[in-house]
């Protein structure tokens, strides 16, 4: 799996850190509520944090009772800020990129990431890593720009139909059904996304040995559009997916399963 790290670049780092400051941020306001809504009881459960960032996540989950935190970023800069403003004695912080979490051979109860799989090329590489990490009957939590968000790149044409005053009135599709590389621009820096359909990652979820129990596409409430109108669009496309699976034993999946042979081949 490629491994992309673009928080180190320090334009972008900063230009981040700013935008996470801000009240009306629409992680604070609608992704991080909706994820935290479809989490099971953390009281003395472990936690892994895919992609944690500045360890926002990780703190909260210490909060609602986890007993062990591990948040893992392979950006060295979010590292150095999440041990220096998220820290507490419960949660470990590493340099570790998404691609190489077998290194850290233990099992947890429960997986979390947020809006790090659309950077991941090899989606199903990652769940059967995952699927490993978890312990039996374990739980993966995660946040993803909506597929309807990840098809386009920045080679497109404008993403919203606007009326002759400029509101936005209907959100545009284009290439769904081509997934793959998707290049972008955030704050100047080139980065690359990788599309996926919804089909396709719920069956890569499926496959790979997790059974579906909740999906989301949050929608900010009537109180926020008012101080907030600015997210309104939100009626038209959803920013955010998330999906909360759970991982199932292979002794009760098919044993032709293709996914399950190369699941074995990992061990």
């Amino acid at each position: 799996m490629s491994k992309q790290n673009v928080y180190d670049n320090q334009e972008l780092f900063d230009n981040y850190a700013r935008l996470r400051e801000k009240k009306e941020n629409a992680n604070l306001l609608i992704e991080m509520p909706a994820i935290l809504s479809l989490f099971p009881n953390l009281e003395g459960k472990t936690v892994l944090d895919l992609g944690c960032g500045q360890g926002d996540h990780c703190f909260q989950f210490v909060s609602l009772g986890a007993k062990k935190v591990v948040g893992i970023d392979i950006s060295e800069k979010m590292i150095k800020l999440a041990r220096t403003i998220n820290a507490h004695e419960k949660i470990t912080y590493q340099k570790i990129a998404m691609e190489d979490i077998k290194s850290l051979n233990e099992q947890f109860d429960i997986i979390a990431s947020s809006l790090a799989f659309h950077y991941v090329k090899d989606l199903s590489l990652l769940l059967i890593d995952l699927h490993q990490l978890l312990k039996e009957n374990g739980f993966l939590l995660f946040s993803q720009e909506h597929p309807l968000a990840t098809t386009f790149d920045d080679s497109h044409v404008t993403r919203w139909e606007k009326d002759n005053r400029g509101n936005k009135i209907s959100a545009r599709v284009r290439d769904y059904c081509r997934e793959g590389k998707r290049l972008t621009k955030w704050f100047d820096v080139e980065i690359i996304k990788y599309h996926r359909t919804f089909a396709t990652i719920v069956n890569e979820l499926v496959d790979t040995g997790f059974m579906i129990e909740r999906v989301v596409e949050p929608v900010p409430d009537e109180d926020i559009m008012e101080r907030y109108p600015e997210y309104r669009d939100n009626y038209l496309r959803p920013d955010f997916l998330i999906i909360k699976a759970k991982k199932i034993s292979w002794d009760k999946l098919s044993k032709s399963s293709l996914k399950e042979n190369d699941y074995k081949k990992t061990i």
